[in-house]
């Protein structure tokens, strides 16, 4: 297993796999109202079995090569995650999204967890381009998404029925070139 530093306070990306089902679980506990507002993980995984099958969903993901999924921790506990939804090496395209419980939240840990992501999708595995879909009310998701150097390629006006309602999609991305040029000092 391998883990990799976001902060100097002991925050870490670590792959999220299925023998870590309860804790996956707690963690949607702690923050499930909060993630729930714009993310349907709140209402997928709901008890240890739907832990357990969802976690393992992104191990056949990660087996298949069509997906990733990843925690964040700090000081131990698991807060939350970023993932690769979809992973098309052969069109080189990626999705890219993320999860946080209010603990974490505001820290830049998502972006930098982000960052790693998709550097090592198109660095590595030679993804050209690499999406970000956000509600158009999901303020944080969206500034994620610009501090990334997304561009906004448009809104899918009604797209997304969430909890009886339907939601506006944005669609934010950024290219190999874009990604390589961009200047990441912080």
């Amino acid at each position: 297993m391998y883990a990799i530093s976001l902060d100097d306070k002991g925050s870490e990306l670590r792959p999220l796999e299925p023998w870590r089902a309860e804790e996956f679980l707690e963690h949607m506990d702690r923050g499930r109202k909060f993630i729930g507002r714009f993310v349907g993980l709140a209402d997928a995984v709901t008890d240890l079995d739907s832990s357990r099958r969802f976690l393992q969903g992104y191990a056949h993901k990660a087996a298949n090569d069509t997906g990733r999924l990843y925690g964040i921790w700090t000081g131990g506990e698991l807060v939350g995650g970023v993932l690769f939804r979809t992973f098309d090496t052969r069109s080189g395209v990626a999705e890219a999204g993320c999860w946080l419980e209010p603990s974490a939240a505001g820290r830049g840990l998502v972006t930098r967890a982000c960052r790693v992501i998709i550097d090592w999708a198109i660095e590595e595995r030679g993804i050209h381009r690499v999406e970000w879909h956000a509600a158009s009310g999901n303020a944080a998701s969206i500034a994620v998404a610009r501090r990334l150097g997304m561009s906004r390629d448009g809104v899918l006006r009604e797209s997304y029925p969430y909890r009886g309602e339907r939601h506006d999609m944005e669609v934010w991305s950024v290219l190999a070139p874009e990604w390589r040029a961009a200047d990441r000092t912080p």
